[in-house]
């Protein structure tokens, strides 16, 4: 990793200030379409299990705000070395769909904006999980760490979350199935033909045509299927051009830490993973220097904050790498850049206005290859790391996780003392395959020994012991 590719840049101020504006607005671009996917997705689930559309916390203009401070805060505690942005994390969509559908105990008729506060008190506590995760890494080595998650548990359990929101995609493009296939098309027809910038952005493409799309049959008279108009545009006429963004305190809760805290483990492989494909891409290991320990402080802060004022989950983008690889631009002043662009689209309430807007089909649509990206990655952790599923012992573990995380579709309730607290479905799925394979005999996973398994995955080190 140590080798530097040629024709990279690592200081671009020698590109002059016009073409380090366009590059900042590149990386901004490249992670657009999934972070504001985010809020809009959650929005959606609230609605749909409260009767009523988030006003406060969870919203585009904050979700943006959330990413672009969250970035900074992230090259703060990375010795500014890291050229990662981090945008939002879609790990966490499942755990938002169950808090949205919790109706016992205090959560029974809650409002939206209540309840998706107690869902980022949530994201707060995975964030917490970072730190500590951290410190333990400091402590004793990533190599112990990862031993207790070997792709036999976290592989089922990223299949797990993409399959728990597939219902999801096709409530949504059954609004319009003609503009959920027109938005899948785009980003299939972008990313396995697309050229240059367009190869990167197929999300934010797919969005872009089939919106423009919407529009267009919308202008023509046409109607979804129940009647209802395609595209509403009142509440972009009230907007203003500017205003502060609707933030919110999070509030906590057992039963929604219980339901969000777990998917930092999910979410944790993917950061290891990033960072190595970072490293790779830029030719510096930051795995070791900064040092892993201090890129999962970054991201559990840049998480918790946002979690704190009412916003998601944050994860480092892999779209950005793929930006940094198409660029060969390495300087990470350049992504701080478009951290600083997203905080000021943040500030636009018009824009956001416009955002909400998209029909729930495209949303669909787009969802039906992101959600099922999420389950493939699961597949792909499983089947490049060779998991033997012959073996009894892994069978086992598997077969426990996905029973767990697609079977119990209301979770498990139980009360202590006057306290009603939820395991939902994700939740028991992780603790079952992280017990089950610290117990059962026969582990033969050991990381950092094997470095064509680990690699694949974006978490090799070389072992030490």
């Amino acid at each position: 990793m140590g080798d530097t590719n040629d024709g990279a840049v690592r200081d671009a101020k020698k590109l002059g200030l016009p073409k380090v504006l366009i590059l900042g607005l590149q990386h901004m671009f490249a992670m657009f379409g999934a972070t504001i996917l985010v809020p809009i997705l959650v929005s959606g689930y609230f609605a749909d299990a409260c009767g009523e559309p988030l006003t406060r916390g969870l919203t585009v203009s904050v979700t943006l705000f959330c990413a672009g401070f969250g970035t900074l805060l992230f090259h703060v505690c990375s010795k500014f070395k890291v050229p990662a942005f981090l945008g939002s994390s879609f790990a966490f969509l499942g755990g938002f769909s169950t808090v949205a559908k919790l109706d016992t105990g205090k959560f029974a008729d809650m409002a939206a904006n209540d309840k998706v506060a107690y869902a980022c008190g949530g994201v707060v506590a995975a964030g917490a999980l970072y730190l500590v995760m951290a410190l333990i890494i400091k402590l004793v080595g990533v190599n112990r760490v990862m031993r207790f998650l070997p792709p036999v548990v976290t592989g089922p359990i990223i299949i797990c979350i993409g399959l728990s929101l597939a219902p999801s995609a096709i409530s949504n493009a059954s609004t319009n199935w003609w503009l959920a296939v027109i938005a899948l098309a785009v980003i299939i027809i972008f990313n396995i033909w697309g050229k240059g910038m367009f190869k990167i952005i197929p999300i934010l493409m797919g969005v872009l045509i089939s919106y423009v799309a919407a529009v267009i049959m919308n202008a023509a008279g046409l109607t979804n299927p129940d009647g209802s108009a395609i595209i509403a545009f009142e509440s972009v006429k009230s907007a203003s051009f500017f205003g502060v963004p609707q933030f919110q305190f999070a509030k906590f809760d057992l039963t929604s830490i219980l339901v969000m805290a777990p998917i930092a483990i999910a979410a944790m492989m993917e950061h290891v993973g990033d960072m190595s494909a970072i490293s790779a891409t830029v030719g510096k290991n930051f795995i070791q220097d900064p040092g892993l320990h201090r890129t999962l402080v970054g991201d559990g802060l840049a998480t918790a904050f946002a979690g704190a004022i009412g916003g998601p989950a944050n994860t480092t983008y892999g779209e950005n790498t793929g930006v940094l690889e198409l660029s060969k631009v390495y300087d990470p002043m350049v992504v701080r850049l478009a951290a600083v662009f997203a905080i000021v689209l943040s500030f636009i309430p018009k824009f956001a206005a416009v955002i909400s807007t998209m029909p729930s089909a495209i949303i669909g649509g787009v969802s039906f290859m992101l959600y099922g990206m999420i389950s493939a990655i699961g597949v792909r952790n499983v089947v490049e790391n060779k998991v033997d599923l012959t073996r009894s012992r892994n069978l086992i573990i598997a077969g426990v996780i996905f029973v767990c995380g697609l079977g119990f579709s209301n979770g498990i309730t139980f009360t202590i003392g006057e306290t009603s607290i939820t395991l939902t479905a994700l939740a028991i799925a992780a603790i079952a395959g992280i017990l089950l394979n610290a117990i059962l005999p026969g582990n033969d996973y050991q990381f950092g020994v094997n470095p064509d398994g680990d690699q694949s995955r974006g978490v090799f080190v070389k072992s030490k012991e």
